[in-house]
């Protein structure tokens, strides 16, 4: 047990008196010592500044902050100012930052002055002791993952100097993820990977008791070090201020490791190895060697003298193998001291070590050899994760027992406890952003591009068909219920501050362990199975199904807030959701990245991050100035790790999987740097690595790339292109189509500044010896963007510069590599760390030259993304080149192309218009002569593609510079004229059939019309005869309205469709316009029959840098459309059918008219939807004449009227053959004879006949006679053979009254105006 120690207070003077008993007994004269406590931990907290943030109170946030600190190349001056330089320097992971001297103790230290002061010195453990008692948890874990990366130990125990209480720090490594190559795997070249504190990694322990004459931890830094590379782990008397005494420090235990890459010449030991010492006397820090001697495989204790308590050494729950290690040469060593020990401690001969008169490397080489020994003999171990219990039971903390780590571990569990299988997990918890948001996705692109459109088809239509499809698929994500698993995520975030940020911690922690699990199972089972050919694409969809990560989560969030979007505002589904953004918006402000673009699904969220974003603006007051800032490179050349080098960032590096898609992280600045820098956050746009391997070898490669370079370099204020090496080809060709697509694009948000980043340059010379290649890389990128601009009609833009900011000489920045020697050892360059900062500061520094940063808040950001998102989606064709080289080479082919395509619809028109002509002057053009001529047409179009082919041919077989970088596309316009061959042949004969069709149609549609009609009066009359009852008129009107409805049905499939101009002349614009989206929508948008009416007048932004003046453009745009319309008003007069190569015409007179005139490119659409608008009008003009020859909508419609008169006057024959016997038996005589047509018998001929009646007036009736003016005229019509003529019917005057005889008019249905008339006796 621990004696008491006197309470002694901080900074008090106290003397001590010792004296001793002498051989006579007496006592010896007393010795007095006059010392003063050093100060406690509050004192010395209050000596560096840091008083305040005691107890967490320092975070991570405030650690990444922007200040004058970060952008200060300044020394500490005193001892205040030294935790943040070592804080900046730990971030930019600098192995020098434990370097700390202020600088007036550097002027000190070789003066002949004796006044040094030594309160400006501080040994670099209590400094880093300080700054882990004043950080969050946060902040630690970040600290112990800079430490590890610069190769520095990292505390294991953490001690209180006061309370004389530790901590284990678990939490703080929780995070530290190694990779190594053990022996019994380096055969098979396979690495091991996983996080250090759930690894069985062997822990050997070093303290000192007592005495000793050996430096432990220069021991131990020799231990870990070998010839090629040297290791300083751990801090020594001989490192800067090293020999400064420790105040707050002693009592601490450092752990370092050893991973072993396989070499058996390099390695020092062969398996993985954690190092841990104490710091200070281990006779006063019991507990600690308790806990070691529990936890430890072995522990060497270095000390001379061996005197004191030594019973801590014998517990029986030591685990330890107990080593001891001392030197002869100390004047305190004893021989017979050491064997007694030994005996005490039950230590073996072999376990002793004594250094002799050898040198260090023999002592060293020993100490290795013993180390290996316990190693080799796989002894038990413990993992970090278990020392917990060991730190409970020795009364030590640990810090992730407080109640906030725990509350967040449980909510992280209560969704990781739940995965059994990552893919079944994804598809049943998180439904909505896999599939469905992918189908959506992949709709909205295609409602933009409308690429899959094919010749003919009505884009508005196709569109509104992809929209129904994105509402049904909103719909279909509605009715999948909120899962249990986002449940449980939701309410994880909604947590405190503190709870929330280890909650997601938490949650990372568990899923990268469960997809590194799945991932070593998927590597597994490739290895045993032979894979087939093409099989690791599957594998690498495989691994990609069961990645699953907080992105994940959040994308789940985004798509339940977007699919509640669609729904009303009452709807309490969309209630629910309304603050998911606000706290997506906390996670930026907390630090955490969100995801801008979507990596899997390659699309945007807009209305989620549109809201999140308004959330961010709202919850900093209105202060969301931003200043973006992105970074670009090919895959795996060090992007992430150049932003957490830069910014102290926590970008996912080196886990198996690259980036995915675009991420946004926050980085608050100062207040005191706002008003400088002119900005309140950093935004940092982190993107996947382009050119990577899973897209190159799909057809999307090339556009994914463009795509996401486009609008993250659009977004930002300053662009870092990461270039690995001099390699800078593929950075460069992603520029230039960059630039083109600016050039496309109506609005740009800014001009943002270009940087250069060459990584892993180990020259310094790299910069002078790199001139000439930078001038080389701007000459190019200077010829692309005139290439760029005189494709896109932007002649003023000549250079590079035009469109981003760069100075050639300022913004390249050459980086040598990131590790200093082998990976799995090595620690970071500090050049890379000083580069890296070189970077940093520059890009700090330059920011006040630009004038907008004022105004781009998080609202202006949000805008802007949602313009450069619709305008990237909206883009088609420049996205799919390499380069803008391979664009011009494209588009010179295209031209040639084009002008053999009109060449063979020119000659096809002729062809198809002679036999067209040959067509409509014969009158009985049969089916068989319409086969000749279609036999011609293939022979015709044979010989027409065949000149289009060797055209093709000839172009390609000049291999010069253009048709060297267009190759790849020769298979395409291939298949172009295969495609256009078709298309003809199809066009060429629908229109020579059309005529005979027509005829055949009208035939057809008869027989169908008369033949349903038929079968109706037959149905009405035997209803008539069985209920011997009379249909009204508007009884017929109301069955023959239903019955047309039927025969319009059974008559549709024998139809010819009358041509709609309107739609085959948009058809061409698309077409023309194919390579210019921006045109397209605004063909889309337009309404052709509205356009041209007024005259068309010139704009002055049309104009740009034009020599010409206004009105003279304007001259010639008139005489460009007065030609137009006479070419338009020759084809009506001529009356021929309106054909697609009529307008193609057209568009040549104002290509071949306008070239050179400086209207400009948007000018020209418009004069082009001007002559178009013009030309529809007057060709539907000229098809309503023509037309209805061959019109059969039309033509049935104008069969209606008789047909309707046929309908009404068959059901009512019927009728009056039932009326007719009883009437005229019972009318008198007279007017029986009155009706009798002259001629006609009396008798029973009367039964055979039907009396009908007209009204006044000249009308036809049904018979087809004239009535004459002035009163009644009756027809007699013989049933089944038509009327008898006028001159047989007796007229019956208008003034005869026929009330007399009995007689009614009833009126019956017929085919003229007012109807006619049955006389009835009633």
């Amino acid at each position: 047990m621990e004696q008491a120690r006197p309470n002694l207070q901080p900074g008090q003077d106290y003397t001590i008196n010792v004296s001793t008993v002498v051989t006579n007994g007496k006592p010896s004269k007393p010795i007095s010592k006059t010392f003063r406590v050093g100060p406690g931990l509050p004192e010395f907290l209050a000596a560096l500044g840091l008083k305040d943030l005691h107890g967490g109170k320092l975070t991570l946030s405030s650690a990444l902050e922007i200040n004058s600190n970060t952008i200060s190349e300044k020394p500490a001056e005193n001892l205040k100012e030294l935790p943040h330089n070592f804080l900046n320097g730990l971030m930019l992971a600098n192995v020098n930052a434990r370097n700390i001297r202020c600088v007036q103790a550097q002027n000190h230290d070789y003066s002949f002055s004796d006044d040094s002061n030594e309160s400006d010195t501080i040994n670099p453990l209590d400094l880093i002791l300080a700054l882990f008692h004043c950080a969050d948890p946060f902040l630690q874990q970040e600290l112990v993952s800079k430490m590890s990366m610069c190769q520095f130990a990292v505390p294991l125990l953490l001690p209180n100097c006061d309370t004389q209480q530790s901590t284990l720090m678990l939490w703080a490594m929780r995070d530290l993820v190694k990779k190594f190559r053990p022996q019994s795997v380096a055969s098979d070249k396979a690495f091991v990977q996983g996080r250090i504190v759930e690894k069985a990694i062997p822990m050997v322990s070093f303290v000192r008791l007592g005495e000793s004459s050996l430096a432990t931890s220069q021991t131990l830094n020799k231990l870990l070090s070998n010839p090629h590379q040297q290791n300083y782990a751990f801090v020594h008397h001989d490192m800067e201020c090293g020999d400064v005494p420790r105040r707050i420090s002693d009592g601490l235990v450092e752990v370092s490791w050893y991973f072993p890459c396989g070499k058996g010449n390099t390695d020092i030991f062969t398996e993985p190895v954690a190092m841990a010492n104490l710091r200070g006397d281990g006779m006063l820090f019991k507990t600690q060697i308790s806990f070691l001697c529990q936890t430890s495989a072995a522990v060497f204790i270095f000390s001379d003298d061996l005197q004191g308590d030594l019973s801590t050494l014998t517990n029986d729950r030591n685990k330890a193998k107990l080593f001891l290690v001392s030197s002869s040469q100390s004047e305190n060593f004893s021989m017979e001291t050491l064997k007694e020990t030994c005996r005490k401690l039950n230590i073996r001969d072999k376990n002793v070590i004594v250094k002799k008169r050898q040198n260090n490397a023999e002592f060293v080489k020993t100490l290795r050899s013993c180390v290996s020994g316990v190693i080799e003999k796989k002894p038990a171990v413990m993992k970090m994760v278990d020392m917990a219990e060991v730190a409970r039971q020795a009364g030590i903390e640990v810090d992730e027992d407080c109640g906030e780590c725990v509350k967040g571990r449980r909510y992280a569990e209560a969704i990781s406890n739940s995965i059994d299988d990552i893919a079944k997990f994804k598809v049943q918890q998180l439904p909505l952003h896999g599939k469905m948001w992918k189908e959506i996705s992949q709709a909205e692109e295609e409602m933009y591009r409308m690429k899959k459109t094919v010749k003919g088809q009505d884009v508005k239509q196709c569109r509104a068909l992809l929209q129904h499809k994105v509402s049904d698929l909103r719909k279909k994500q509605h009715q999948a219920d909120i899962s249990e698993a986002m449940t449980n995520f939701t309410d994880g975030i909604s947590q405190s501050r503190v709870v929330r940020l280890y909650f997601l911690k938490w949650l990372k922690i568990q899923l990268d362990n469960l997809c590194h699990q799945n991932r070593e199972q998927q590597k597994t089972h490739s290895h045993r199975i032979p894979q087939a050919k093409g099989a690791s694409a599957s594998l690498a969809d495989q691994i990609a199904n069961c990645t699953l990560g907080l992105e994940h989560f959040l994308r789940e969030l985004g798509q339940l807030y977007e699919c509640a979007c669609s729904l009303p505002e009452d709807k309490r589904a969309k209630q629910q959701v309304q603050h998911l953004p606000s706290l997506c918006a906390q996670m930026l402000l907390d630090g955490f990245p969100v995801e801008l673009v979507d990596g899997d699904a390659a699309n945007i969220p807009m209305k989620w991050i549109s809201e999140v974003l308004t959330r961010l603006h709202q919850l900093v007051d209105s202060k969301s100035r931003i200043l973006v800032m992105t970074v670009l490179g090919v895959q795996s050349t060090g992007k992430s790790t150049l932003l957490n080098t830069m910014f102290g960032v926590q970008f996912a590096v080196s886990s198996g999987t690259s980036t995915r898609g675009a991420f946004m992280l926050l980085i608050r600045v100062s207040e005191e740097l706002r008003s400088e820098l002119k900005c309140d956050f950093i935004m940092i746009i982190n993107t996947e690595g382009l050119k990577s391997p899973e897209l190159a070898a799909l057809d999307i490669n090339y556009e994914h790339d463009n795509e996401l370079a486009t609008l993250v370099i659009g977004l930002s204020d300053i662009t870092i292109i990461n270039i690995s090496m001099e390699n800078n080809t593929e950075m460069k060709d992603i520029l230039q189509i960059v630039v083109h697509a600016f050039f496309r694009m109506k609005e740009v948000p800014k001009k943002p500044r270009c940087v250069f980043v060459h990584q892993n340059m180990p020259d310094m010379a790299a910069y002078e010896n790199n001139q000439r290649e930078r001038t080389k890389l701007m000459d190019q990128l200077d010829e692309m963007t005139r290439i760029a601009g005189k494709m896109e009609r932007k002649e003023g833009n000549t250079k590079f510069t035009d469109v981003m900011k760069h100075d050639s000489d300022k913004d390249n920045f050459y980086i040598p590599a990131l590790w200093n020697g082998s990976q799995l050892m090595a620690p970071v360059n500090a050049g890379y760390s000083e580069a890296v900062y070189g970077l940093k500061k520059s890009l700090l520094d330059s920011v006040h030259v630009y004038d907008d940063i004022e105004m781009n808040d998080a609202t202006e950001f949000n805008k802007w993304t949602n313009i450069l998102w619709n305008a990237v989606k909206s883009e088609k064709d420049v996205f799919n080149f390499k380069n803008s080289m391979v664009a011009d080479a494209y588009n010179a082919l295209r031209a040639e192309f084009e002008k053999w395509v009109w060449s063979f619809r020119f000659s096809m028109r002729n062809w198809h218009c002679e036999k067209e002509k040959l067509i409509s002057e014969d009158g009985d053009f049969s089916t068989s002569k319409l086969a000749e001529i279609l036999h011609e047409a293939a022979t015709t179009l044979n010989k027409e593609v065949a000149v289009i082919d060797k055209n093709l041919e000839e172009y390609f077989a000049k291999n010069d510079s253009h048709t060297l970088l267009v190759q790849e596309y020769k298979e395409d316009f291939r298949n172009s004229v295969r495609r256009l061959r078709r298309e003809t042949e199809i066009s060429i004969e629908n229109s020579l059939k059309r005529p005979i069709k027509s005829r055949e149609g009208i035939e057809i549609m008869k027989k169908i019309a008369s033949d349903i009609i038929q079968r109706k009066i037959r149905e009405l009359q035997g209803k008539c005869k069985g209920t011997r009852t009379v249909l009204t008129d508007k009884d017929l009107e109301s069955e023959f309205e239903k019955l047309w409805k039927v025969i319009i049905y059974n008559l549709s499939i024998n139809l010819i469709p009358a041509q709609d101009v309107c739609k085959g002349v948009q058809s061409v614009l698309l077409s023309h316009f194919k390579t210019n989206t921006g045109h397209a929508e605004l063909i889309l948008q337009s309404n052709l029959q509205d356009c041209g009416l007024e005259k068309f007048t010139v704009i002055k932004q049309w104009l740009g840098k034009n020599r010409r003046n206004q009105q003279q453009i304007q001259d010639i745009c008139d005489a460009v459309n007065t030609e137009c319309e006479s070419f338009v008003s020759g084809k009506v007069q001529r009356n021929a059918c309106y054909k697609d190569a009529d307008i193609g015409d057209l568009l040549q007179i104002i290509d071949k008219r306008m070239k050179d005139q400086g209207l400009g490119e948007e000018g020209e659409i418009y004069l082009k939807l001007h002559v178009c608008g013009h030309a529809v009008r007057e060709f539907r003009k000229m098809h309503s004449h023509i037309g209805d020859l061959n019109d059969h909508a039309a033509y049935l419609q104008s069969l209606k009227p008789n047909l309707q008169a046929l309908f009404k006057r068959q059901p009512t024959e019927e009728a009056w053959r039932m009326w007719r016997g009883s009437w005229f038996q019972r009318v008198g005589a007279d007017t029986q004879k009155a009706l009798v047509p002259k001629g006609l018998k009396s008798g029973a001929g009367y039964g055979q006949q039907v009396l009908v009646g007209g009204l006044e007036g000249p009308q036809r009736g049904v018979g087809g006679q004239k009535g004459g003016a002035g009163g009644f005229q009756w027809v007699v019509v013989n049933e089944g053979r038509g009327s008898v003529s006028m001159d047989s019917c007796v007229l019956w005057p208008h003034s005869v009254s026929l009330s007399g005889s009995g007689l009614t008019l009833l009126r019956a249905g017929c085919s003229c105006s007012n109807g006619l008339f049955f006389m009835h006796y009633t």
